[in-house]
């Protein structure tokens, strides 16, 4: 009865809608004036008012919404959305409603701000490279484009990364962020000679000044309204990300302007009022000169229900197995299990953990799942079985029972397979063992001492023999690393039967 309760009544709460404090808002850019800021939360658009209320939903599209960047006027909200397939670039009015199509490159494209004077938007994507570019060709290093504000042929401006574009007030010279390589962008405490800097691009003459030149992250610069002073993003001094400034002449005579500690702070914006606005630790906040951060108190009120997820993958499937009688297939999909009918669209999710399993088997009896998970820190064994009798496959089953094999912290098992008759499972121990699990005694056999396999990259191919006297497996034959031959060994252990002494690379046998 209490769990029944408890059900209606969050079904309730959750049909009528709710109000609630959000965390992890991004994409956070305060408005010319500073009297508003727009947001994305949840892939949608927000805006609120720069003091704190209720924020207004600008998007209502399944897609997902993010990057706004307010026009010089405060009239207009470009932003990306996903709504046709990939990010591309939208307008609408700040007050909401039908936003225009500006881009329909099959990139991806970020938009990074408005010119001075309206009429164009700079964002970064990776469309062409120049003829004449010496960076190696890569989506992840992209250009930086234009596009009219009211829909039209999109203009190459720059051929190298710039990315948190701001321009000064007379359109001639904008800060930006660049690109080095692959590096996340999200990491912290990051020091190498790909790390992000501040840079001032003078358009009349297409000269680029590196502001910062700094071993660490610095990024996200904009200009204060005095068009005189520099404030951006710095791992500094051994910190997390805080507010730094410095005059545009000298830009050496650094100063800090926040402290914050533990958790960097993110997407940084000025209002024409020389109001900050940023993020820390995912609420929103705003800082006057000469006064200390104040956290802006948002309300937030949505419909959100639980809903039966409808996921969908064209690519990326890994471990298909098929059950002994064919009617099943089960597969991993980004970490998880998954086992599907084989005649009907049923799918059931049998995983649902933040750590990732891999190396599926399923047992003769067609009602078992085995598969490795690093769940604990440490590759480990799992089985999951149908629960009740009266229930056939995966799919259908509502009860599924699930257990860790030879649970250990420090021994790394994986890469399962049971035995033809399912009495027997062996695994791979610490990557370069073969070994047998009894499953009715519980006791492991040692199967190959790990001699014959160097690589410590997660394991090799090995297959049982149908009548489960035998395994066949890659190993190195006659130390021969990194080429592998393929054996034949007692099921019991012993020595390896080199079958094919190759001198070449031999794998997956059956």
């Amino acid at each position: 009865m209490k769990k029944l309760l408890a059900c209606i009544a969050i079904g309730f709460a959750t049909a009528t809608g709710y109000a609630e404090t959000p965390l992890w808002m991004r994409d956070v850019q305060i408005s010319p004036d500073g009297t508003e800021i727009a947001f994305c939360y949840k892939g949608d658009i927000y805006k609120v008012p720069a003091n704190g209320g209720v924020a207004t939903r600008l998007t209502t599209q399944a897609s997902y919404e993010c990057s706004p960047i307010w026009s010089p006027d405060g009239k207009q909200i470009a932003f990306a959305s996903d709504r046709n397939g990939n990010f591309d670039l939208f307008v609408m009015s700040a007050d909401g409603g039908a936003a225009q199509r500006l881009t329909t490159n099959s990139a991806s494209e970020i938009p990074s701000t408005f010119t001075p004077d309206g009429k164009y938007i700079l964002f970064s994507a990776s469309i062409q490279d120049p003829a004449g570019s010496a960076l190696f060709p890569t989506s992840a290093m992209t250009e930086l484009y234009k596009v009219p504000t009211t829909g039209g042929r999109t203009e190459q401006v720059l051929g190298t990364p710039a990315e948190m574009v701001c321009f000064d007030k007379t359109g001639t010279t904008f800060l930006y962020q660049d690109r080095k390589g692959f590096e996340d962008e999200w990491r912290k405490h990051h020091t190498s000679s790909i790390t992000r800097d501040v840079w001032l691009y003078n358009a009349q003459s297409g000269k680029h000044t590196n502001l910062t030149n700094h071993a660490g992250e610095d990024r996200n610069p904009v200009f204060a309204s005095d068009g005189q002073t520099v404030y951006f993003l710095s791992e500094r001094d051994g910190g997390t990300f805080n507010v730094y400034s410095f005059p545009l002449g000298t830009p050496q005579s650094l100063k800090a302007v926040t402290d914050f500690k533990t958790h960097p702070v993110r997407f940084l914006s000025m209002g024409s009022n020389s109001t900050l606005c940023y993020t820390y630790d995912g609420e929103i906040y705003t800082q006057h000169p000469g006064s200390s951060p104040q956290k802006v108190e948002i309300d937030i009120t949505r419909d959100d229900r639980n809903q039966i997820a409808d996921l969908n993958f064209s690519k990326g499937a890994t471990s298909a197995t098929v059950s002994p009688d064919g009617k099943q297939i089960a597969f991993i999909v980004r970490g998880e299990v998954f086992v599907t009918s084989a005649d009907y669209n049923t799918t059931k999710q049998i995983t649902h953990t933040p750590a990732r399993e891999a190396g599926l088997t399923f047992s003769p009896d067609n009602r078992t799942l085995a598969y490795a998970s690093e769940r604990n820190g440490n590759w480990e064994l799992y089985m999951a079985k149908i629960a009740r009798k009266e229930e056939l496959n995966f799919p259908n089953a509502i009860l599924i029972e699930e257990e860790v094999i030879l649970p250990s912290g420090t021994v790394e098992r994986a890469e399962p397979q049971f035995s033809p008759d399912g009495k027997e499972l062996a695994f791979i121990e610490n990557r370069n063992r073969l070994m047998v699990l009894n499953l009715e005694t519980k006791k492991v056999r040692q199967v190959t001492d790990g001699s014959t396999w160097y690589s410590t990259g997660g394991g090799f191919d090995y297959s049982w023999s149908p009548d489960g006297k035998w395994f066949t497996l890659e190993f190195t034959g006659n130390k021969h690393d990194p080429y592998s031959d393929i054996g034949l060994v007692s099921a019991q252990g012993g020595d390896i039967i080199n079958l094919t002494n190759s001198g070449y690379t031999s794998g997956s046998p059956r």
